[in-house]
């Protein structure tokens, strides 16, 4: 036996065993389920490397954690399930559905079978061919991988024995998109037509406000405030998942603390996703008025909706795309790559005239409700009246001046 002073508490004890002379390191780490000890043994030829072991095994543990007992069964697809469940509580329903997709589709089809503690790079990599194979945008793919990764990360913060090797596996590269800012004669033609529209303001506010779709089809005549001239976006149209798309009896997936509205069928109005999508925006002179006219024509809404169709109901998200494709085809514009320009390109042309019209970038991040592109740095206030001289020069340039 070694004859070497006491060991400090905690450091570990370290001895010869009798039998075969092989040296034996053990230090204690917690309770099991039970609440017996925990201890974790390690051996060596000499005393000297059973010393070293010990010390790197400790070092390890209070880096990284200790793995569960047990946890070197646990698949990938038993520990995906767990996580999905969990995550069903905490996630937006969009994002949840999405790792579902991942998840279900993809990442158990591939790996389900797969240890944890077992994964190798390669196996991270399988998942994106098998996604590349069955010809999935890169975009997608690169969306799931992010899922894996993070499924992967939390089974570390757990005590799962995840090697750490594989969550420095890259994704794919994004794609080169193709989207654009409307041309200003485009978007000039396309207000043009929305103009004989009785709620051609929908569009207006698109591309004058930037506002998102499901901020234009779930605002409420309440967020108006027509004397202090402003748009409170506080709410946006989304269409929520079944628990169960057989039995929609049992109502929808619904994580904790995310307020919502029901409103017709799966459609719910519900909070923007991030605090800088809460957001309040000015009402120009030239909306202001149209606003007002057509809040005199506009079909009555239950839920107080500021566009519904014509019975009153919330917009579908599908017919609004269509209506947004039949403006552009009797404008007779397009986008350069002989496509209809998406809805999303209105806000980028909104950001193109604020950035032309030389606005700071902190009031083009508070009218249009993005994070700040420096992450770091603090976000300022900017105040209504920043924001409406901003937008004056946006509705200048597409003619939208009372």
């Amino acid at each position: 036996m070694s004859k070497d002073k006491p060991r400090d508490y905690g450091s570990g004890s370290v001895y010869q065993r009798k039998s075969d002379g092989r040296w034996i390191g053990t230090i204690e780490a917690g309770y099991t389920a039970t609440g017996a000890r925990r201890r974790v043994t390690v051996t060596a030829r000499t005393e000297a490397e059973v010393k070293r072991k010990l010390r790197d095994r400790r070092v390890k543990i209070e880096q990284d954690g200790l793995a569960l007992a047990g946890g070197t069964r646990v698949t990938v697809k038993t520990w995906a399930e767990k996580w999905l469940a969990r995550t069903e509580r905490t996630s937006r329903p969009m994002a949840y559905k999405g790792d579902r997709t991942a998840v279900t589709q993809w990442i158990v089809p591939t790996i389900g079978h797969k240890r944890l503690e077992s994964l190798t790079p390669e196996d991270i990599r399988s998942v994106t061919e098998f996604c590349r194979s069955k010809g999935l945008q890169t975009s997608s793919i690169k969306r799931y991988h992010g899922t894996l990764l993070r499924l992967l990360r939390t089974a570390i913060v757990d005590g799962y024995g995840v090697p750490s090797r594989v969550l420095a596996v890259d994704g794919p590269d994004a794609n080169k998109t193709d989207r654009a800012p409307l041309a200003l004669p485009h978007a000039l033609a396309v207000l043009a037509v929305a103009g004989q529209l009785p709620h051609g303001t929908r569009w207006a506010a698109a591309l004058l406000q930037g506002m998102r779709q499901g901020e234009c089809l779930g605002l409420t005549w309440e967020c108006i405030d027509f004397a202090r001239g402003t748009i409170a976006i506080s709410w946006q149209l989304q269409g929520l998942p079944y628990i169960d798309g057989r039995n929609k009896a049992l109502g929808f997936r619904v994580p904790d603390d995310h307020e919502s509205r029901h409103l017709l069928g799966a459609l719910h109005l519900v909070r923007p996703k991030s605090t800088k999508s809460h957001r309040l925006i000015p009402l120009l002179p030239w909306m202001r008025d149209a606003l007002l006219a057509w809040r005199e024509i506009a079909p009555a809404s239950r839920h107080g909706l500021v566009w519904p169709d014509v019975n009153g109901e919330p917009v579908r998200i599908e017919h609004d795309n269509e209506e947004w494709k039949a403006l552009q085809g009797t404008a007779e514009v397009g986008h350069s790559a002989g496509r209809y320009y998406y809805g999303h390109e209105m806000r980028n042309t909104t950001a193109t005239l604020l950035l032309e019209a030389g606005v700071d970038e902190s009031v083009r991040i508070a009218i249009l409700g993005h994070s700040s592109i420096n992450t770091t740095r603090v976000y300022e206030y900017v105040d209504v009246e920043q924001a409406r001289a901003a937008l004056t020069l946006v509705a200048a340039r597409l003619q939208l001046n009372s």
